[in-house]
């Protein structure tokens, strides 16, 4: 079964075709910095490694790219769209209705229409995707995976919001968690890598999109992110965590409407809000260079990544490892060194030698003495992703 996997974040879009059950990577590329004027395709097949900047105004012109080179003279891996069985799409909001791999019908795309409102820089672009996807490959098979699907064993004291109970219910207002998909690879993968079947696990997924993970034994417990992917850490253009009277503020005050709002919160704040930047790369240079906006932004991101890591380990009633995962958690050394520092009360010594360096495996940034290990997991959301699909037969 040859597969595509789509992997729609709020500003890229990640591709993969994976052959299954073999697990061999057919070809792989990364679109970023759509609706940006620097936007780039980066793209590997045969071995081969090929890059090509283009200016993409949305998620549609960019997963028409990727199906350009897909099937591309030179670089291609495919002589007709057939030769795709099943087509992937990571979707972030399922709500309540969506908690398995699901085959993607016309009611299905209308639902990840309906929750674009509580999810509106991922479910707009995880549709277009999708429906792209049915317009270029036609006779293929259509998946959705959804990120809130691993939270849903969160107890109720953790996913219930405290406003009247009849208003919630009736109109599933609750907390649903996102970066599912992340977080269940790497947990995975650190309790393979841990040989140790009862664990608990903070896991930090941190890119464009941040959250934290209370794991405890396989199962999210509690997690950062709520109805929407907008609260908890800092995020590139989100907010993260506010009193909701800044809203009310904004509105009543400034006389703000709540769409002016809602855009300030998910596209104009954050780590862009800080500094005019949202890609951390930038703000890291701007910080060495004495940008004081920029050294502001990253110990503010570090600071609320520690409230998390305190909170879980208070949750979880300890914790044996801590993850750092995603773009930013993989390759930033300089925010993990951030966040853990002054963390020994709480077991955490990292090891700044082993933190600065690099490795496309899982590996150990802790001292010798630490009673918590501190990991650094590459994701592979892709690869998650196949394996559900390629388990619902699909």
């Amino acid at each position: 079964m040859q597969i595509l996997i789509v992997n729609s974040g709020s500003s890229s879009i990640k591709f993969q075709v994976i052959e299954m059950p073999s697990e061999e990577i057919i070809c792989k590329g990364l679109v970023e910095r759509i609706g940006l004027d620097n936007g780039k395709v980066h793209y590997t097949a045969k071995e081969k490694s090929h890059v090509e900047s283009l200016t993409l105004a949305d998620h549609k012109e960019g997963l028409r790219a990727i199906t350009n080179l897909l099937m591309h003279d030179i670089h291609g891996i495919l002589k007709h769209p057939d030769e795709i069985d099943v087509v992937a799409h990571r979707v972030v909001h399922g709500g309540s209705k969506f908690d398995q791999p699901t085959k993607i019908d016309e009611s299905v795309v209308a639902e990840i229409e309906r929750l674009a409102s509580i999810a509106p820089l991922h479910n707009p672009a995880n549709a277009t995707g999708i429906r792209v996807a049915i317009d270029m490959f036609k006779n293929a098979g259509q998946v959705a995976i959804f990120d809130t699907a691993y939270h849903q064993t969160m107890p109720e004291k953790a996913y219930r919001y405290a406003i009247p109970k009849n208003l919630a219910d009736e109109n599933r207002i609750r907390v649903y968690g996102f970066h599912g998909t992340s977080h269940k690879y790497v947990s995975e993968q650190a309790i393979a890598y841990l040989k140790k079947p009862a664990n608990k696990i903070i896991s930090i997924h941190l890119g464009n999109g941040c959250s934290a993970t209370a794991i405890k034994d396989g199962k999210s417990i509690d997690h950062s992110l709520g109805f929407s992917p907008t609260n908890g850490l800092i995020m590139g253009t989100r907010s993260g965590d506010i009193d909701h009277s800044v809203i009310f503020h904004l509105m009543n005050s400034l006389k703000m409407t709540s769409e002016e709002v809602n855009y300030l919160l998910q596209k104009q704040s954050g780590l862009l809000g800080l500094t005019g930047y949202s890609d951390l790369r930038e703000i890291q240079n701007g910080a060495e260079e004495g940008n004081k906006d920029c050294q502001l932004a990253l110990a503010m991101t570090a600071y609320r990544i520690k409230k998390f890591i305190g909170t879980y380990i208070a949750v979880l009633n300890g914790v044996d490892a801590i993850l750092f995962t995603g773009g930013i958690g993989e390759n930033s050394n300089v925010l993990r060194e951030m966040a853990c520092k002054d963390m020994e009360a709480l077991g955490l010594h990292i090891d700044d030698q082993k933190n600065n360096q690099r490795s496309s495996s899982i590996f150990e940034i802790q001292k010798d003495e630490s009673e918590v290990k501190i990991l650094v997991v590459p994701t592979n959301e892709e690869l998650e992703i196949a394996r559900q699909t390629y388990a619902l037969g699909a």
